[in-house]
């Protein structure tokens, strides 16, 4: 499956924005849909997890209470709102398809979000 990744872009501190992440070539059927991030010069760290069946969602400590994942399944997207943001949520933002327990096989190429002070 092609994952796509959307929605980055420059925000300022204190604002929102949602990222989509539209699968393509066949019907997601994933375990879990990830939202990662990584910054220059630090590890790729996971942002939120959806469990593509169930629903149910994890947020990350870094960002719980401004975070929330969702999917759609007939359009075969997973969206993440992030809210409040801060300049440390300045990252690229990936999106991932597991087909077993953390296992992500398959990463969109990434969407660039700038957050300014």
């Amino acid at each position: 499956v092609q994952l796509q990744a959307s929605g980055g872009g420059l925000v300022q501190a204190g604002g929102s924005l949602r990222l989509s992440c539209a699968a393509s070539g066949r019907t997601l059927s994933s375990y879990h849909m990830g939202w990662f991030r990584q910054a220059p010069g630090k590890e790729r760290e996971v942002v939120a997890v959806i469990s593509w069946r169930g629903g149910s969602t994890y947020c990350a400590d870094s960002v719980k209470g401004r975070c929330t994942i969702s999917r759609d399944k007939a359009k075969n997207t997973v969206y993440l709102q992030m809210n409040s943001l801060k300049p440390e949520d300045t990252a690229v933002y990936y999106c991932a398809a597991a087909y077993s327990p953390g296992k992500y096989d398959d990463w969109g190429q990434g969407t660039l979000v700038t957050v300014s002070s």
